[in-house]
């Protein structure tokens, strides 16, 4: 009975004593130049019940007349409870310190906060394992013997969970080799995005059209990796065709054109070439060469816009046409010969092209309905 109060009481008064504690450290926090208290309110927020019940219970059970050999397991319960809640509010704080350092950071050092998640991942098994060994030490265990014994158990987990060490081999090597950092902007096959976060297992970008897509670290090393961030400057390959009936004249007046409209904005742009490339099924082909100094998209797209407008404005205004697909069909005019009825008791020959023996063909029966007699055929010559 007595053991029983005392576990009310003490779980009541400890459940009390955690509120209030956050309760007046987020309304100080909140507001004022004391912010820092927030993360000591973190830190007590990360004391959850089952340590509370644990330490009540164990409290009550402290009470009790017990053999010495339960006495014993209560000692080691007691060891087992106070460390795993240290190791959790150590927790609490390597992430809250790693949460802190990530969004400083994020924008003026993307590279470094990068580098933070593996850090963090370190320090949480470093601190786990610390945690693990003091409690089995503690305990009584040998930690020499069980350290020596974990080498062969750990080739054992080691192939069973080879495929999530292989992706967290791969973050740390991302980490280190740094093939792309936290806001670049990336190209794998046919996904493209801005890389938002860089964990254990996985690597998350967010997509042009909105949407995130997840990668595994493993698979994601083993593509081909564009990163559009480090790019200093575009080159641009700039295609267009104008129609077969160009004078020869204005066709070698348009690669010097060209050169000059893409010049007229030296400040962004290094030209290379203009060159009449070739032709084409239903076009003469030109290409030009330039280099846009910005790597900014937007700003590529405005420039070419640009472009296009002062190419399309100059051709309008020397009567200089953009091609476009269609085809030109020659039908061949060599003369063929046909009978025809007898006129005059004799057969007469007629000399006509494919297009106008099919045009007399169709008189020829046009006549004979209108006359009532059967419709006549006209026999061509073999070959």
């Amino acid at each position: 009975m007595l053991a029983g109060l005392i576990f009310l009481l003490v779980l009541a008064a400890l459940y009390f004593l955690k509120a209030f504690a956050l309760r007046q450290l987020r309304r100080i926090a909140t507001g004022s130049r004391f912010e820092f208290l927030g993360y000591p309110a973190q830190i007590i927020d990360a004391t959850g019940f089952p340590f509370l019940a644990g330490v009540a219970l164990l409290a009550a059970l402290s009470q009790l007349d017990l053999p010495a050999r339960y006495a014993k397991w209560l000692h080691h319960a007691w060891i087992i409870v106070l460390m795993f809640q240290l190791a959790v509010w150590a927790n609490r704080v390597v992430s809250i310190l790693v949460e802190r350092a990530f969004e400083r950071h994020r924008a003026t050092d993307p590279s470094g906060a990068t580098h933070l998640m593996v850090l963090g991942l370190i320090a949480r098994i470093v601190l786990w394992s610390m945690a693990v060994l003091i409690t089995l030490d503690n305990l009584g265990f040998n930690i020499t013997t069980l350290v020596a014994s974990l080498g062969i158990g750990g080739i054992a987990v080691a192939l069973a969970v080879q495929n999530i060490l292989g992706d967290i081999f791969s973050s740390i090597s991302i980490a280190m080799d740094k093939p792309f950092v936290i806001g670049d902007f990336i190209v794998v096959d046919d996904y493209m995005g801005t890389v938002e976060y860089v964990g254990l297992k996985t690597t998350r970008i967010r997509s042009l059209g909105g949407e995130q897509i997840i990668f595994s670290n493993a698979e994601l090393l083993k593509n081909r990796i564009r990163n559009f961030k480090r790019m200093q400057e575009r080159r641009v390959v700039y295609e267009f065709g104008i129609a077969y009936e160009t004078p020869i004249e204005q066709v070698e007046q348009i690669p010097l054109l060209v050169k000059q409209i893409i010049t007229s904005n030296e400040a962004a742009i290094r030209f290379d070439r203009a060159h009449f490339k070739g032709y084409g099924e239903s076009a003469l082909l030109f290409e030009a060469v330039y280099f846009v100094l910005d790597p900014d998209f937007n700003k590529h797209m405005d420039i070419q816009q640009a472009i296009n407008l002062a190419l399309l404005r100059e051709f309008r205004k020397r009567g200089v046409a953009f091609a476009y697909p269609s085809r030109t069909v020659f039908l061949n005019t060599a003369p063929q010969q046909t009978f025809s009825e007898k006129k005059g008791g004799t057969p007469r020959v007629v000399v006509m092209n494919e297009a106008s023996m099919t045009e007399h063909q169709a008189d020829r029966n046009e006549r004979a309905m209108e006359s009532g007699s059967a419709p006549q055929r006209t026999l061509r010559t073999p070959d």
